[in-house]
């Protein structure tokens, strides 16, 4: 379904663990493309609500930022998919400080590098990875005993179909490069938005697990509205949708 856009806001208020006594645990799922605000707004959400919280891109730049390092041919599936298996990633759900670990280094820096998100795209696009890394994610969200926020882009339609929530950001690709370039200091808007487009056609188009919106998932326009609105907008799905349990 689609939801209504979401009103302005004041700004979020301050609920961390405030909410969670006797309430039923929630798993959330938050897709959409990159520039959406999916990750600041699904951090933020988890933070307030007391809930854990899963950044599943991170996921696959771990794995993708140990193949490169490993020197694997990332042009052949064959070879990424032989290897899938070996590293060891460990996720950190704790919304205030979120880490990732491949057999016990910490890569949160490494890998949100150029190199790396050059080539995640076809590392996840390997079924053999996106299986591994499903399991991976679905084991941690059945063990978040107060609920957990997880992001990504096939979370409601192919990891966690039965979510509670489902929700889909979507922005203009203006509002989606000028937020990116934001982020990647001196990055240049126009080579940010045509590369967030190809990424979009790559994550679209792949064959396992394409960037989708499940067909009972809340749409939320972010183009027009500040981070203090779209979570707030959030919050309140999420605490209607525990609320009614």
């Amino acid at each position: 379904m689609s939801g209504a856009p979401c009103v302005p806001a004041p700004p979020p208020r301050t609920r961390k663990g405030a909410s969670t006594v006797d309430r039923a645990a929630v798993i959330v799922a938050i897709d959409g493309p990159s520039g959406t605000g999916k990750s600041s707004t699904s951090k933020a959400v988890a933070a307030q609500l007391g809930l854990s919280y899963l950044d599943t891109g991170a996921q696959y730049r771990a794995i993708t930022w140990w193949m490169v390092n490993n020197g694997i041919d990332l042009t052949d599936p064959t070879a990424i998919a032989a290897v899938a298996g070996k590293p060891e990633i460990v996720s950190g759900t704790d919304p205030e400080n979120p880490t990732i670990t491949v057999d016990g280094t910490d890569v949160g820096g490494p890998i949100r590098t150029q190199e790396v998100t050059s080539k995640v795209s076809a590392v996840s696009a390997v079924p053999e990875v996106r299986a591994l890394i499903t399991e991976l994610q679905r084991s941690i969200a059945a063990a978040a005993e107060k609920g957990i926020v997880v992001e990504g882009r096939d979370i409601g339609t192919t990891v966690l179909p039965d979510a509670d929530l489902k929700i889909f950001l979507t922005a203009s690709p203006e509002a989606r490069a000028a937020r990116r370039s934001g982020e990647l200091k001196g990055a240049d808007v126009d080579a940010t938005r045509e590369a967030l487009l190809k990424r979009d056609a790559a994550d679209s188009s792949r064959k396992t697990s394409p960037l989708a919106k499940a067909d009972d998932a809340v749409e939320v326009d972010t183009s027009e509205l500040t981070l203090h609105q779209v979570i707030e907008c959030v919050v309140t799905l999420v605490e209607e949708k525990r609320d009614a349990k």
